[in-house]
């Protein structure tokens, strides 16, 4: 399983950019995506990109992945989705703190999977 952070500047956006995991990046999302405080998630985004950002993101989501981080990498890599897209992987220091507090994120609201299991 690997855990997407995803960045953007509208609700609109965001939701687009998980349907582009889905549809584009064909990506499996297990559960539902979570609300982060966008402090946090643009203060994670600094720390694994190491450069300030050049915008803040208005409203920030973590979803989670059946697919290992390796093969989410090289999927999102293809994708041009409308918001900024971090795959966090388990060799960044953050990846610890964002799993521990994943479960305690409420959940996005306006999302529905199009996908049938």
């Amino acid at each position: 399983m690997a855990l997407i952070l995803i960045r953007a500047s509208s609700q609109g956006k965001l939701l687009n950019a998980i349907a582009d995991i889905e549809r584009h990046a064909t990506l499996k999302i297990a559960g539902k995506p979570k609300i982060i405080d966008v402090k946090i998630a643009d203060e994670v985004a600094e720390n694994i990109i190491k450069q300030k950002l050049r915008t803040k993101s208005k409203i920030a989501a973590l979803v989670s992945v059946l697919e290992d981080t390796t093969k989410s990498i090289m999927h999102i890599k293809k994708i041009h989705p409308p918001a900024h897209l971090l795959v966090i992987s388990d060799e960044y220091k953050e990846h610890e703190q964002i799993k521990q507090i994943f479960g305690k994120l409420p959940p996005l609201k306006g999302y529905y999977s199009l996908k049938k299991d």
